[in-house]
C-alpha cells in the first residue's frame, strides 16, 4: 500500500532545515519505491562534495556520483544533500569517504544496486577517484556488482579540467 509521500519525509520543503558540520548520516531519509516491479537506476551527481584531509586538514572537492536499483525504498534527495553536506568538517581519506557513504546508503534503502564513485580534484598534482559498489547478496544483483566493478573504468574519461 502507497504511503502518502508527506508521511515519509520531512526535510523536503522544510524551511528551517539545519545544515550539520559534521558528518550525520541520522540526516537521511528515504521513502517507498513506488515501482518495485521494474528494474531502473536512479543517479545523483553531487558536484559540490567537500571533506578533510585527515593529516593535514585541508579541504578536498570532488563530484560524487551515485547510482542505484531500488528495491523497496529510496532516499530522499534533500536528505541526501544535507547527509553529503554533512561531510563538510570530516577528516577521513578520500577512499573511506566513498565506502561511509555506500554503506550508510544500503543501511538506509537496502537496494537491488548501488554505486558511488567519487572524483577528486587534484592536490599536489594527484587526482584520486574511489569507485565502490553493491549488489544484493545471493541475487543476480551480487554477480552484477562483481562484473561492474570489474569494468568500471573500461573507458577512462579524457580529463583536462582538473
Amino acid at each position: 500500500m502507497a504511503h502518502n509521500r508527506e508521511e515519509e519525509v520531512h526535510l523536503l520543503g522544510n524551511t528551517n532545515v539545519e545544515y550539520k558540520m559534521d558528518y550525520d548520516p541520522s540526516i537521511l531519509e528515504s521513502f517507498e519505491n513506488r515501482h518495485p516491479h521494474r528494474n531502473y537506476f536512479v543517479k545523483f551527481n553531487c558536484p559540490e562534495f567537500t571533506s578533510l584531509c585527515p593529516k593535514t586538514g585541508q579541504p578536498d572537492f570532488a563530484t560524487i556520483y551515485i547510482s542505484y536499483i531500488p528495491e523497496k525504498n529510496m532516499v530522499e534527495s534533500k536528505s541526501l544533500k544535507l547527509y553529503l553536506f554533512s561531510f563538510r568538517n570530516h577528516g577521513d581519506f578520500h577512499e573511506d569517504c566513498m565506502n561511509t557513504i555506500l554503506d550508510d546508503l544500503v543501511a538506509l534503502m537496502d537496494p537491488r544496486y548501488i554505486e558511488v564513485w567519487g572524483k577528486f580534484t587534484p592536490r599536489g598534482g594527484i587526482s584520486i577517484d574511489p569507485y565502490v559498489n553493491y549488489g544484493k547478496t545471493g541475487t543476480k544483483w551480487e554477480d552484477f556488482a562483481e562484473k561492474r566493478l570489474l569494468q568500471h573504468d573500461l573507458y577512462p574519461e579524457n580529463i583536462d579540467h582538473r
